[in-house]
């Protein structure tokens, strides 16, 4: 479906087309005036974003951050990607979303948990600390 937005053969309601990326209303969004932001290759994940694009896929991302926020009086917005787990359209797509206080959004929309103890936050801090080390 993302990929038929960005060929311009499926409907939508686009706030920016650029090379970086190109960015739309969510048909269903969390609030009015949530942006979708995906790049123009087909990419299902951020781990298969090329380093090349980095830069100037965030870049947008960041833009648009700063555009929903001042173009929509918003109090901030909340910047948010799935990958895999939760995906509900498997193409890379980053949700920017706009923010009041007292929009009665939560948090993050999962229940929050705590480490039992330093040792085990210090254990999980070196596993991913290793798999950085790993794909370095």
């Amino acid at each position: 479906m993302f990929c038929g937005i960005v060929a311009g053969e499926v409907r939508a309601f686009r706030v920016v087309d650029e090379p970086d990326g190109v960015a739309f209303l969510d048909t269903r969004p969390v609030f009015r005036g949530h942006v979708l932001v995906v790049p123009r290759l087909h990419l299902v994940t951020l781990a298969d974003l090329p380093s090349e694009a980095l830069a100037g896929y965030f870049g947008l991302v960041r833009r648009l951050a700063v555009a929903v926020e001042t173009g929509l009086r918003a109090g901030g917005t909340f910047v948010a990607m799935n990958n895999k787990v939760s995906q509900s359209v498997p193409h890379l797509h980053t949700h920017v979303v706009p923010r009041t206080k007292g929009d009665g959004l939560r948090g993050f929309f999962w229940p929050r948990t705590r480490y039992a103890d330093d040792a085990e936050a210090t254990g999980y801090a070196d596993r991913v600390r290793a798999a950085l080390a790993e794909r370095a």
